[in-house]
């Protein structure tokens, strides 16, 4: 009989399971992990250092590409310690239209984390499933925004511009056009609440396909256990946190913007396994399904201005920047050199997707920080790996990184 052996092996850097640039080195002793290292650095983009040197307002489309997946929270943690600095309050509205474009960023993290989890466990058809809704969501980003990903849509003081009142058509006068364009008759809130009437159904749909399925059990009851008191100690958050079974959210916790006037509930895991941290995510998706049917309903009912009305924070109306020299002048001194923020620090957080995602500024009077700092969420999960693999097989590996929800934008900065 052969004897095993004990390999070091590498698990990426471009591994199609790692969904980023991650080597991980695995000692295995036959087909068990007995103990992995994390390589992180390797997708080193200085998003920190950038900042520094950049005005404040420059730095916003930063934000988009360090988590690409949760986009417009990052902006929105972004604009918070800012406004915090700036001692600034955006209109109510702008703060609704906030909340309601995180919770569709959350659904559109936990779709895509969904698929691409399912597809590398053997799932094949929820991703394309996942992708449908995907679709929808990213639409609604571009309407508001005029991007499908990178949207630099939340500025200090408010938002780029108001909801539009119409959606974009697809072109061309065939059926199957005119069918796709039904959804697309009224404005970008009868677009986003149609959404919201028909995605429980799509939920139904995925956990149809994966909650009690006997191989999608196997391969995530049991994997990956934290206990709470261990999360905690590792400075878990958001649904790796909620999913060993500790109720810790910053929307209820450390409340932000406009949610202490919403209901929604918080999810929270029995077993802290791969699974629960599986049921977490989707009970999430209709959680925030909910709370953007409020904030529609409130959008719909109360207009009002979504940027405040400080010109140093604000550019001038477009139509007097065109007839109005010193409007021209004011817009591109706002764009080119921003405003100066006063000396002192601040430190915001939201609750993205994957977590606590923070900013901690330090100015020191100037147009730009004089330090950034980026809190990741991400971060001090791939930083558990090691703890989390031990004593696994080698394809428990990728269930385990998979139930992590890990993007290497943010975690390599």
């Amino acid at each position: 009989m052969t004897e095993i052996r004990n390999y070091t092996m590498n698990f990426g850097p471009q591994h199609p399971a790692a969904h980023g640039v991650l080597r991980v080195i695995m000692e295995m002793d036959g087909e068990v992990i007995s103990r992995c290292d994390p390589h992180i650095g390797l997708l080193h983009r200085a998003t920190e250092k950038l900042a520094e040197s950049k005005p404040f307002n420059q730095s916003i489309g930063y934000m988009d590409r360090l988590d690409y997946v949760s986009m417009m929270c990052n902006e929105h943690a972004f604009v918070l310690a800012i406004e915090k600095m700036l001692g600034a309050e955006p209109p109510i509205r702008a703060q609704y239209i906030r909340v309601m474009f995180d919770e569709i960023t959350r659904i559109l993290n936990h779709c895509l984390w969904l698929g691409a989890h399912a597809l590398d466990i053997g799932a094949m058809t929820v991703f394309l499933y996942c992708f449908r809704e995907r679709e929808d969501l990213m639409d609604c980003y571009e309407a508001a925004s005029g991007a499908r990903m990178h949207a630099t849509y939340y500025r200090p003081g408010g938002v780029y511009r108001d909801l539009p009142g119409a959606m974009p058509q697809y072109r061309g006068d065939t059926k199957k056009m005119r069918e796709r364009n039904l959804g697309r008759q009224g404005s970008l809130l009868d677009f986003i609440e149609a959404f919201t009437e028909r995605f429980p159904a799509c939920v139904d749909e995925y956990e149809t396909l994966l909650s009690d399925n006997r191989i999608w059990k196997q391969r995530t009851v049991g994997i990956g256990v934290v206990a709470p008191e261990r999360a905690l100690a590792l400075g878990f958050s958001g649904p790796m946190l909620r999913g060993s079974g500790v109720e810790w959210d910053l929307r209820r916790k450390q409340p932000y913007a406009v949610y202490p006037e919403l209901e929604f509930d918080i999810p929270v895991g029995v077993n802290g396994d791969s699974y629960d941290r599986y049921l977490v995510r989707v009970e999430e998706m209709r959680q925030s399904n909910r709370i953007i049917r409020q904030c529609v309903e409130w959008l719909r009912a109360n207009p009002g201005p979504v940027m405040s009305d400080d010109g140093k924070l604000a550019p001038p109306p477009r139509e007097r920047m065109k007839g109005d020299m010193e409007s021209l002048i004011h817009h591109f001194k706002l764009f080119t050199e921003g405003y100066s923020v006063p000396a002192g620090e601040a430190y915001a957080a939201v609750e993205h997707p994957k977590g606590e995602f923070g900013i901690y500024l330090v100015s020191d009077g100037a147009n730009k920080p004089y330090r950034c700092k980026i809190r990741a969420p991400g971060f001090p999960h791939l930083a558990a790996l090691n703890e989390m693999t031990q004593g696994h097989m080698l394809a428990d590996m990728v269930a385990i990184i998979g139930s992590q929800d890990i993007v290497f934008g943010e975690i390599d900065r």
